[in-house]
């Protein structure tokens, strides 16, 4: 009677989780005008959604390029790189909560003397006002930055710091770690608890402007859907992260799902997929549908999704 009941619990918990979320929306392109594009990914946008940056990619990702897209009265215009770019491997933008300075990743030298490729590092690119031109790339130095690699920076209105490493201590292999802002620098890293780091792979975290959740990849966990997943946590009362739930088939696919970027003046969650609707097709009659297939938005190449999105909707 005991394993029984204990059976029923573990199912009513787990049919909770399952039914907490909406399983009623719909993932659609964000971006369908670049689907002639073969890897797209890391989206961020300006606060009055104005611009927004990404990433542009070459098929194995030996080029990594930033580009940044404006709002026009029909949509999203086309990408221009910024003027940093394009020598080295720059992705993982991300624009701070005042719009003036822009957040990315690069494996870029650290001296101008030198032109040889090192460790991926955060960075960052300041300028006067929201509509000025941004100015050189700045290392984010130490502590964030170590001789191993720092990815995907994420900061919250109090200019907290998030961000993937693994060159710090941590769980296992990449993790997610937090920075505070002490005014006119940052604290030392120090890994977001069980909660949400494991033995595995936790990577591209996303903060709310108020650190009350936390939207973040996970690859290959046992509650998965098949390959890199994005997952949720909000904080307790004593201000610690939950363990994290998995967003479900709703959201994710079998496919890599992963860098969440939410707009909460509109409720978007916006978010980069490797899912792929060929298998779904029962064949081709001629070369010309094979091409357009093969060249379409979900094509398993790395584009950019949206889907409504509210976290208050997640209960624990």
């Amino acid at each position: 009677m005991k394993k029984h009941t204990l059976l029923l619990f573990f199912l009513l918990v787990n049919a909770y989780r399952g039914y907490c979320q909406d399983t009623t929306v719909t993932v659609v392109p964000a971006l369908a005008h670049l689907a002639a594009l073969p890897n797209v990914r890391d989206f961020t946008l300006a606060t009055a959604g104005t611009e927004a940056y990404l990433t542009i990619q070459s098929p194995l990702e030996e080029v990594s390029a930033i580009a940044v897209l404006r709002k026009e009265k029909d949509g999203w215009s086309e990408p221009e790189l910024v003027p940093f770019t394009g020598q080295y491997k720059d992705l993982e933008p991300f624009l701070a909560p005042d719009n003036q300075r822009l957040y990315f990743v690069s494996n870029r030298p650290l001296a101008d003397s030198s032109h040889a490729a090192k460790d991926f590092d955060i960075w960052y690119v300041d300028r006067p006002t929201p509509t000025a031109p941004w100015g050189l790339p700045v290392n984010l130095g130490p502590p964030v930055n170590t001789d191993a690699d720092e990815f995907y920076p994420t900061l919250a209105s109090n200019n907290n710091l998030y961000f993937t490493s693994d060159g710090h201590a941590s769980s296992g292999k990449d993790d997610i770690f937090f920075s505070a802002w002490l005014g006119d620098h940052y604290g030392s890293p120090v890994a977001l608890g069980p909660g949400i780091n494991t033995a595995g792979y936790e990577y591209n975290a996303y903060v709310a402007p108020d650190e009350s959740f936390l939207l973040f990849g996970a690859y290959q966990r046992p509650d998965g859907q098949g390959s890199g997943d994005l997952y949720l946590s909000t904080r307790d009362a004593e201000q610690q992260w939950r363990p994290a739930v998995n967003l479900g088939l709703a959201i994710n696919s079998r496919a890599m799902d992963y860098c969440p970027f939410v707009d909460l003046p509109t409720g978007t969650l916006y978010f980069t997929s490797r899912r792929s609707a060929l298998g779904e097709r029962p064949g081709f009659k001629n070369l010309t549908e094979l091409q357009q297939a093969v060249n379409s938005y979900q094509n398993g190449w790395s584009r950019i999704y949206q889907v409504p999105f509210d976290p208050a909707a997640w209960k624990w």
